[in-house]
């Protein structure tokens, strides 16, 4: 399966990982249902909500194979 890097758009993280949007929830990132999701990248939503990138990479890297 593929790896979630900071170049993956939201909207792939959803189909790479099922729980992707309950990760980025908790991270306060509800950006899997903005229009935006499918041109943003995950670096991109980071850093407009001002999360730690390799945590959140971690969180949603964690599980998938």
């Amino acid at each position: 399966m593929a790896k979630i890097t900071a170049d993956t758009l939201i909207a792939d993280c959803l189909e790479i990982n099922p729980n992707a949007a309950e990760i980025l929830m908790a991270a306060g990132m509800h950006c899997f249902g903005c229009a935006l999701a499918h041109g943003e990248t995950v670096s991109e939503a980071v850093s407009a909500h001002g999360r730690d990138l390799e945590e959140l990479l971690a969180k949603l890297n964690e599980g998938i194979e």
